[in-house]
């Protein structure tokens, strides 16, 4: 079970626009935030990633390092980084259903084609967003069993915000 104030799992995923994102060389004025999204497949991550899109900016000035990761691979990756116009966003992929449940996400298994017309793959992850110190450890997680009631972008700007600005720790630890 993952903790806050202790050592984030290490986490290493390909990126769509080349290289790899690895939490342990990041090294961000205030947080990595990790955003576990369910996949090509998804219309609800599809809305959540391009509203985060439009919120960047936001974040990157509060020294908010931002990473999306799926457990899809590379061509569906790359299809929703261009299909979503999620220009700002850094996407990565790949994300081992064993690391999805490392960090504690739900894994669903396919029950055919979404809304949107796109087959689930036979397995993936749950959402879950995850904020990580400089240091590696753990600030905050939220995890979701199903696609709804992510936590609101606004809200977590706000959040950042007190944090930042209080040196509010960590919580939920015991």
């Amino acid at each position: 079970m993952l903790k806050t104030r202790q050592a984030a799992p290490e986490m290493s995923f390909p990126m769509t626009d080349g290289g790899t994102w690895t939490l342990s060389e990041r090294k961000p004025e205030s947080m990595s935030m990790v955003v576990a999204y369910r996949g090509l497949h998804c219309p609800m991550c599809r809305n959540y990633l391009k509203e985060l899109n439009e919120q960047i900016g936001a974040f990157t000035a509060r020294g908010v390092e931002v990473v999306a990761v799926s457990s899809d691979g590379k061509d569906r990756a790359e299809a929703a980084k261009a299909d979503w116009e999620l220009a700002d966003i850094p996407i990565a992929y790949n994300l081992a259903i064993d690391k999805a449940r490392e960090l504690g996400l739900y894994i669903s298994t396919s029950r055919g084609k979404t809304s949107i017309g796109i087959e689930e793959p036979a397995q993936f992850n749950e959402p879950g967003l995850f904020l990580v110190k400089p240091d590696g450890t753990l600030y905050a997680a939220y995890i979701q069993t199903m696609p709804f009631a992510r936590p609101p972008l606004d809200q977590l700007l706000k959040a950042i915000d007190f944090i930042n600005e209080k040196g509010y720790p960590a919580r939920g630890e015991a």
